[in-house]
């Protein structure tokens, strides 16, 4: 994915075909090193493409996509058993949820390619 942000950026910035040395350089001015291998495929694979076609086509097929969530079915209705000396059914609390700990921003230390 990086190799690929650094492509992105670099086509807008006007750079129309940038060469896996453009790449490098924008990696390397953000302290990353380029991995070759997988740098040449890409630019092998975007050689001659259209940055905005390939955009416009991958927002078409992302649109076809199903992304509802279809959901669980709920659960269903316990069955009403007979209560002997006419006890009221005791119905079960649903378990309550964690609250999820909301991770700290203290550190910001992070890279926009790491």
């Amino acid at each position: 994915m990086k190799h690929l942000a650094a492509y992105l950026l670099l086509g807008l910035g006007g750079n129309t075909s940038p060469s896996a040395e453009d790449v490098k350089g924008v990696l390397s001015s953000v302290g990353i090193d380029a991995d070759s291998d997988r740098l040449d495929k890409l630019i092998t694979e975007l050689e001659g493409k259209d940055l905005q076609e390939l955009i416009a086509e991958g927002s078409q097929k992302l649109a076809s996509v199903p992304s509802g969530g279809g959901g669980g079915g709920g659960a269903g209705a316990p069955a009403a058993g007979g209560a002997a000396g006419g006890e009221a059914a005791v119905e079960e609390k649903p378990a309550e949820k964690e609250e999820e700990k909301e991770e700290s921003d203290e550190d910001m230390g992070f890279g926009l390619f790491d």
